[in-house]
């Protein structure tokens, strides 16, 4: 069956909003200032490419395949993850908003959230080992039975995880975040 392959192409403020792009292969691709909010992006192969200044709320991702993909700037309000395809998957999050996303059992290691908005994001059962969430907010978002071995909270704030519940040997933290990793006990800190 044909899949439709684009390469090397830049694509300026496009609205592919509420549109169906499945099944389409992307390669070392830019994208600046697109729509892609309520789109179908199934199935589709995003490898090696950037999205800046673009909108991905409530997007379809099922069995999409983000290898190497940079997200700067970029509204991922609400978009599912889980269901991106595993095979190489690795992402990047630069001055992003993603609140309400779902990492629901991923496994990306190593990843690089920077002044992100990570407000209610379903972090539970990923591996985050090695990941960095630096000047990030991580209001109410999940951690449960994930891997956050030598994962980097030191600039991250709003957290609140259980590290009974959670791998956590070797993550950094900041003094004065202490305090989210203790939400279980009722207790005050002053």
């Amino acid at each position: 069956m044909y899949k439709p392959f684009h390469e090397y192409k830049k694509y300026e403020s496009i609205d592919y909003s509420e549109k169906v792009l499945a099944k389409i292969d992307f390669n070392k691709c830019d994208f600046i200032g697109c729509n892609f909010s309520k789109s179908n992006l199934s199935n589709s192969d995003f490898i090696d490419c950037t999205f800046k200044d673009c909108n991905f709320s409530l997007a379809t991702m099922e069995n999409t395949r983000l290898q190497n993909i940079e997200f700067v700037n970029c509204k991922l309000i609400g978009v599912d993850f889980s269901t991106c395809n595993t095979f190489l998957f690795s992402v990047s999050f630069k001055n992003c908003l993603l609140d309400y996303a779902s990492f629901f059992q991923k496994k990306i290691k190593k990843t690089n959230f920077i002044n992100c908005s990570l407000k209610e994001v379903d972090f539970e059962e990923t591996d985050l080992s090695m990941a960095v969430f630096e000047n990030c907010d991580l209001f109410n978002a999940s951690f449960i039975h994930s891997n956050l071995e030598k994962t980097d909270f030191s600039s991250a704030k709003n957290y609140s995880l259980d590290p009974e519940l959670n791998k956590i040997t070797n993550a950094k933290f900041s003094f004065s975040g202490i305090a989210g990793l203790l939400n279980k006990y009722n207790i005050v800190i002053e």
